[in-house]
């Protein structure tokens, strides 16, 4: 397997940004489709194959939520490119078809690979499916419903722990228009689910948390949330119970995040830091990663995106076996940027 750090050179930048004592450089920057199949794309996810390989999804259509929305797929080329093609779809039969949203890749200890998806009208109304693949998402399984009342992870990577288990990190927008999330518990087969409620009688909104690692069976989650700011909560179990959510001094726009725990044991975060505007897509112009030793301290150690009325957001992050750090996020809807990072010694 050729060394992903050199792939990368084909299309580096090489840029060093610091905030802080902590150096970050940015080695590479792009946007992956060109002349893509679709007018507007969303909610990117990416995954290191059990080959090297990194492979991306997202949802593209003509607008979020139409019928024509489909999940597409592809592996991130040493350009940075990816040709698209389609993963999955929301026909019901001849006649009935829903939107698509949120795809979420996971690749299991065993080196298959899970693509969960929504199906549906809208984020009250979709409901779970995913397929699998053992060939690094060359081909795709039929498609597969998640039992009632089970959606999986929403918008962020589940973990499977060491004893093979998989946290799913899910949440639900209610009629009433409160959020509340819930850790989904399932095997490595994917057949046996169980819910496991974080703080039920919370008044915050938070969906879509990400799962974070402090050794031993220490977890924290991270969340969206209508608040101002990141929500948190945390677990000495491995998931199997959570404390109250509280929140963290990170800024949330009522925009998605994605964290990630680091080989190294550090944790990073893409987030949006401003303030909640008068509508949910405002403050989704500016875009940073920030770090952190024990999930209450966060110091930014790099922008990626400063603007003014566009929107940069819904960020995937993960660190492939190589040590390199890859993030993926909305690019003003039009396309999904794709930018490589690494810490310097």
């Amino acid at each position: 397997m050729i060394k992903r750090s050199l792939i990368y050179l084909a299309f580096t930048v090489s840029t060093t940004l610091a905030f802080g004592q902590a150096k970050w450089t940015k080695v590479s920057e792009g946007l992956v489709f060109v002349n893509p199949p679709f007018k507007n794309c969303h909610a990117s996810t990416i995954v290191e194959t059990k080959t090297g390989k990194l492979l991306l999804a997202c949802f593209g259509g003509s607008q979020e939520g139409n019928r024509d929305v489909v999940i597409w797929q592809g592996v991130i080329g040493a350009d940075g490119k990816v040709t698209p093609k389609v993963a999955a779809n929301g026909i019901v039969n001849d006649t009935l078809r829903y939107a698509c949203w949120n795809p979420v890749l996971l690749k299991k200890t065993d080196g298959q690979l899970v693509l969960f998806y929504k199906v549906g009208p809208n984020p009250r109304e979709w409901w779970g499916m995913y397929k699998t693949s053992d060939d690094g998402g060359a081909t795709w399984s039929t498609p597969f419903r998640l039992p009632e009342g089970i959606l999986g992870q929403i918008k962020n990577k589940a973990v499977q722990l060491k004893n093979g288990i998989i946290l799913c990190p899910s949440s639900v927008e209610l009629p009433n228009g409160h959020w509340k999330v819930l850790i989904e518990q399932t095997d490595a087969t994917l057949k046996k689910w169980k819910s496991i409620p974080v703080d039920t009688g919370s008044k915050s909104d938070v969906i879509q948390p990400s799962i974070l690692f402090y050794g031993g069976e220490k977890l924290q989650i991270l969340c969206r949330s209508k608040q101002g700011n990141v929500v948190q909560a945390w677990s000495e179990n491995n998931g199997s119970s959570w404390s109250a959510l509280s929140k963290t001094a990170l800024l949330n726009p009522n925009s998605g995040i994605d964290a990630v725990t680091l080989k190294n044991g550090k944790q990073l975060i893409v987030y949006n830091p401003d303030v909640p505007g008068k509508d949910w897509w405002n403050g989704r112009a500016n875009l940073r990663v920030a770090m952190s030793a024990d999930g209450v301290h966060w110091e930014d150690v790099m922008e990626l995106e400063h603007g003014t009325k566009e929107e940069y957001s819904y960020p995937a992050i993960t660190q492939t076996s190589d040590g390199l750090v890859h993030i993926t996020y909305t690019y003003d809807r039009k396309n999904i940027k794709y930018v490589v990072i690494k810490e310097e010694k």
